[in-house]
């Protein structure tokens, strides 16, 4: 394919870009450059739809000001943080494009790189997914990554891409049988991979922020991998399951071991520290299967709430 082809490959079909945006009014004017720059190089007929997640700063100002510099931004302000997932979702409801696309704000998952996932929408594929082959970030986050996303494709009902993250492309068809799982703590790239289709990976090297520091806090990390694990695994049930036979295997053990001892005189008085240690081994047992079980029924509840995911609270161009 020549370079002249593919700068017009899509010139038939509407590109939406989804980008969650938080904490980014220094450098967000950068990021839509980049957007411009590429758009103009590929011809898009394009929009734009950034998704203001209650940001401390005034990126919804900043957003309001680049919307009248480029006219094809659709954005959406939320009336408080709901975080990350719910921000892309909220973006992808907006979306009208043939071709569906979700960045980042920082251009750690850069515009240039689109061109390349949409070929693979034009050859047939319904999404096409960014493969993380290096990352920019600390050894001990990188490594937290790696294990995480093993143990969750490992445990899961539904086969969860290693090393992939929401950086996306996907078509129509795909987007909107992902709006159809209303949930309330959604795992956007398990679901992605849930609702099927053919999908394909792409690798990557991913760079680092332009500027400023992820919004993504140790918090809002974990609170992302329960989404995965107990929206996706029913392994932590099994397990509680696993830990009652182990307790019982032990009880049994124990009881076989004192019963021994008392038919050959050896049961003394003093039991205290014996006592203690089951005791407090099986209230751990029982604290832990309650936890997971906790975990699973606020998520029930959660859902039968039936509250909206998000609130808005102002848009442009919508």
């Amino acid at each position: 394919m020549t370079f002249k082809k593919n700068r017009n490959l899509h010139m038939n079909q509407k590109i939406t870009i989804v980008i969650p945006v938080y904490n980014s009014a220094k450098f967000l004017h950068k990021t839509l450059k980049a957007v411009d720059d590429q758009r103009k190089a590929s011809n898009w007929d394009l929009e734009l739809v950034l998704v203001e997640d209650g940001s401390p700063d005034n990126s919804f100002e900043v957003i309001e000001k680049l919307a009248q510099q480029y006219s094809y931004i659709k954005a959406v302000k939320l009336s408080r943080n709901f975080g990350h997932q719910i921000a892309v979702k909220t973006g992808l409801s907006y979306a009208t494009g043939d071709y569906i696309a979700i960045i980042d704000d920082d251009l750690q998952d850069p515009p240039s790189l689109l061109p390349r996932f949409f070929a693979e929408l034009e050859k047939g594929f319904e999404v096409a997914y960014g493969i993380r082959k290096n990352r920019k970030e600390g050894e001990v986050k990188k490594t937290a990554y790696k294990v995480f996303y093993r143990i969750l494709n490992s445990i899961s009902d539904t086969k969860i891409p290693i090393d992939s993250g929401d950086f996306c492309v996907m078509t129509k068809n795909v987007k909107e049988k992902m709006l159809t799982l209303n949930e309330q703590n959604p795992y956007l790239r398990g679901i992605r991979a849930w609702v099927g289709f053919k999908q394909i990976g792409l690798e990557y090297e991913r760079s680092g922020r332009i500027e400023g520091e992820s919004g993504y806090s140790l918090k809002k990390l974990i609170k992302i991998a329960k989404d995965g694990i107990f929206s996706f695994s029913s392994i932590p049930l099994q397990i509680i399951t696993l830990l009652g036979n182990l307790g019982l295997v032990i009880s049994i053990l124990f009881s076989v071991f004192t019963i021994f001892r008392y038919f050959n005189n050896e049961i003394e008085v003093a039991g205290y520290t014996t006592m203690i240690i089951l005791l407090l081994f099986f209230s751990s047992l029982i604290l832990v299967s309650l936890g997971i079980i906790g975990e699973y029924i606020y998520r029930i509840y959660n859902e039968v709430r039936n509250r909206p995911y998000t609130i808005i609270e102002k848009t442009v161009n919508i």
